[in-house]
């Protein structure tokens, strides 16, 4: 086609010139230099036609190179995630997002070939708020043992040491027996269990919910610390004086239970022989503390006829052995249990209750731009009465009896 118009304007372009040169060979032979009106009117005509034909072969010279880009343009490789996205803001699916019909199906047209990762985030993601983590102990020591609070650093209480019975029935006229008793005081000191972090204000500025984060779970891991404490503290300075120490030994005199008493004991004979030494020392146990796996054993536990004995164990949703609740907690060492009374035997004292501080003044912190968090209490344990709880291996006390 374009061949086609140039040889038109070619042909029409020669003819304009033998015109021309035929007017001015006129012109010379014209003494006046003046050229013929129909000559004149004839290469007018010509020009004209010349100009409207080359206007055409531009017009259509630029209708081609508009097609050719436009084709180079969408044989551009694309991806997919990039197809997707025109596609969908192109109103692929704008149909089922009115409800005007329950499916959309469009044709996504890219090279799988370039850039095909689906990387990113072409629908933003439902955000679910707050930071997801495993829990510490879910039972603590301080929701079975009373707590009190001090403004002192130093616990004390007097605590009967010993005491030697001299009453009896006394005949008349003679001399009544006497009695004797000692009384001692006993200390317990306040301890401080605490932590720190630093971090950046950038990180406390852009993670959502830092603060609450922080404010919740570190709490709670010195929680955890004050379990193991007020568990299994030895009673030397920074340490408290946990239950696993203070409380008195399973024996077999203090059970009642001597050698081979039981046939084939098991875990839930280890429990009856416990909660008897508490009753013999005359306290009645309001509790048993125990870790989790030790729990599940004794539920498992079956009779001669592979029948489970767990109905002796759970009455209702809170499990109970003989009426005594089961404390779980993983604060307690797997394979040992103590049973007692907690709420006579001893008490926690709180001088500073659990506290998270912020502080951008500490060390280095305006400089590097960093904030230091403060976790910390201060608090005494003290056991009053260790005959009023039991404490012991199971391992031992089975191979005891």
């Amino acid at each position: 086609m374009n061949d086609d118009i140039k040889k038109e304007l070619d042909q029409i372009g020669d003819l304009v010139d033998s015109k021309i040169e035929k007017a001015f060979n006129s012109a010379q032979e014209n003494a006046k230099g003046e050229i013929e009106e129909s000559l004149k009117s004839e290469i007018s005509n010509l020009s004209n036609e010349y100009l409207a034909k080359n206007d055409e072969m531009q017009k259509r010279m630029d209708t081609i190179e508009m097609a050719a880009k436009k084709n180079a343009i969408e044989s551009k490789p694309v991806n997919f995630k990039g197809a997707l996205k025109q596609a969908i803001e192109g109103g692929a699916i704008e149909g089922l997002k009115k409800g005007q019909t329950r499916a959309a199906s469009f044709e996504v047209k890219a090279d799988m070939t370039t850039g095909a990762d689906y990387t990113g985030e072409v629908i933003a993601a439902t955000r679910v708020p707050g930071i997801k983590y495993d829990p510490s102990n879910e039972v603590h020591v301080r929701s079975i043992v009373p707590v009190g609070t001090t403004n002192s650093d130093t616990i004390r209480y007097i605590k009967e040491s010993a005491y030697t019975q001299g009453a009896a029935a006394t005949a008349e006229g003679n001399a009544l027996g006497q009695t004797d008793f000692n009384l001692t005081a006993s200390t317990a000191n306040v301890e401080l269990i605490g932590t720190y972090l630093r971090l950046s204000k950038q990180m406390l500025d852009d993670t959502e919910q830092l603060t609450s984060y922080i404010s919740a779970r570190v709490p709670s891991k010195l929680m955890a610390v004050e379990d193991d404490q007020l568990l299994g503290g030895n009673g030397t300075a920074p340490n408290l004086e946990g239950l696993r120490n203070s409380a008195t030994i399973w024996s077999n005199a203090a059970s009642g239970f001597a050698d081979g008493v039981i046939a084939n004991p098991q875990n839930i004979d280890v429990l009856i022989t416990a909660l008897n030494q508490v009753a013999k020392a005359n306290y009645t146990s309001d509790g048993i503390l125990m870790h989790p796996t030790d729990f599940h054993k004794i539920l498992a536990l079956k009779d001669g006829d592979s029948r489970y004995l767990k109905d002796q164990v759970y009455q209702g949703l809170q499990p109970t052995f003989m009426g005594v609740p089961f404390r779980i907690s993983t604060a307690m060492a797997e394979g040992e249990f103590i049973v007692g009374n907690f709420s006579q035997a001893a008490q926690i004292w709180q001088r500073e209750n659990v506290s998270v501080e912020f502080f951008e003044q500490d060390s280095d912190n305006v400089q590097k731009n960093f904030v230091t968090v403060r976790v910390q209490e201060r608090l005494a344990m003290t056991t009053y009465l260790p005959n009023a709880l039991c404490r012991g291996s199971f391992a031992t006390v089975v191979a005891a009896l």
